[in-house]
Parts: C-alpha cells; structure tokens; sequence
C-alpha cells in the first residue's frame, strides 16, 4: 500500500557569498519564504525550506499543498520524490513515485518525437524494451501524426507539452506528486487534459499537489496541508484548510 512518512523533517539550503544583511538577503526572503540563518563567522547563508515537519500520509489520501510562493510546497513534493536529500529528519516512501514537476524535462531537443518517448519513458522508470512496447500506443495518444518522425526542435511549445504530458501519464504510479507550479505553459495545458488527468489521478494510491487553484485543489483533493514560511500551519479537511488560509490573506497585519 502507498505511504509517506517525514519524521522532523528540515531542509536547508545555502546561499554561498551573501553578507547576511544585505539588500540580497530582503529579496531572497521575498521571494522563497524561507527563514534565513547566517553562519557565524561565514559568508554563507542558509535557508531553511523546510522546518521540523512530520507527516503520516496513507493509501487513498487526496493531498493539497496550500500557501504563498516560498511556503515550501514544491520542497516538500521534491523531498518526497526523493530529489531533495533532508538536512534533518527521516523520509520513508513506500511505492513506485511518479512526479510531474517538469513534464519536458530528459527531452532531446534534437532527437525525434519517437525517440523523446523512449528517453523520457527511461527516466520516469520504464525499461527499454517496456518503453518501447508502449510506444505506438503513447505516439497515437499525442495526436502529433508525422511530426513523431520529426526533431523536437522543430516543434512548438505546445506539441512539445503534449508529446511530455502523453509519455508522464502513460505509467501507473502507487504515488502520484503534482507541482502546478510546472510553467504556465504547462499549467494551462493541464486544463486542456482534464479526461486524461483525472484517469491518471483516479489510478493513483496517494496524490499530493501543489497548486494556487481552489478550483484544481477542490476537484482532485480532500485534505489540506497549508504552509507557511517552511512550517505547517494547518492540516485537515480542504474546506477548511482553505478557509481558514484565506481568512489570514484578508487579515490586518500585526
């Protein structure tokens, strides 16, 4: 059965070359949300994403990731595809993972359509010969007829999502990690794929997405994690979750 389970889970990340109070470090904070923490007697500087956090999350969960740029969503989703390594903490994960956080990512920009099914299917963990099996059936699923046999280069940005999106969802994952925060490209795209998204979420053991969009979070998810600064504020029924992260948007400040 999928599961995930972070004990005390914290992760920094260093800033090298960054005077601790300097304009740079205002704009860092701005942007990831973070805690910043200078090192003593070092121009380095540490960011803490992510801050003591612990989750139980069980087969058949629907999980959305809530809070402002920087809250530590799209870390958290990495930490759990096994793509960030935890600075503190322990991380367990039972199931086959897949992650869609850049679905055009491993493609051959000089290689053909067929070809990109091949290199793509190999990195989300197909072998050759299984990729190569269900080739024929992803190439038809693009709908990109003749243009398989031509380079990636040549295509545009929106052939090139819908050849990505065919091979990322042609899998059966025990554990499915969506980042919305893919490109807006990509996003809009997800929008355009809601038959083919909504099977391949429905075929998962456990969802967890990030995403801004009540609409998405309200139609595949039903607990709500919210975050804030790379701690977690809330956890509970994603109504709730929701409400309550809104009602500190519309707050008065301190």
């Amino acid at each position: 059965m999928a599961s995930i389970t972070l004990q005390n889970v914290s992760v920094d990340i260093p800033i090298l070359d960054v005077g601790s109070r300097s304009l740079k470090n205002n704009v860092l904070a701005a942007v990831t949300g973070g805690q910043i923490k200078p090192t003593a007697g070092s121009k380095k500087v540490t960011i803490r994403a992510i801050d003591d956090l612990s989750l139980d999350l069980d087969h058949g969960m629907r999980i959305g990731l809530i809070g402002h740029n920087g809250a530590g969503k799209s870390t958290i989703l990495r930490v759990m595809a096994g793509i960030y390594e935890p600075t503190g903490g322990s991380v367990k994960v039972e199931g086959d993972v897949a992650a869609m956080f850049d679905i055009g990512f491993g493609m051959d920009p000089d290689a053909s359509g067929w070809e990109n099914i091949i290199l793509r299917g190999m990195l989300l963990g197909y072998s050759r010969k299984g990729i190569e099996r269900r080739s024929q059936e992803i190439g038809l699923s693009t709908g990109l007829g003749d243009f398989l046999n031509m380079p990636l280069r040549t295509y545009s940005a929106g052939m090139g999502t819908r050849l990505a999106f065919a091979v990322s969802t042609s899998i059966t994952p025990d554990i499915l990690l969506i980042d919305e925060g893919i490109g807006a490209g990509d996003a809009a795209f997800l929008q355009h794929a809601k038959e083919r998204l909504r099977s391949f979420i429905g075929e998962a053991g456990l969802l967890v997405m990030a995403s801004h969009s009540e609409e998405l979070l309200r139609q595949w998810c039903t607990t709500g994690l919210w975050m804030e600064h790379g701690r977690q504020r809330a956890i509970g029924p994603l109504d709730e979750v929701l409400a309550a992260y809104n009602a500190s948007l519309s707050a008065p400040a301190a």
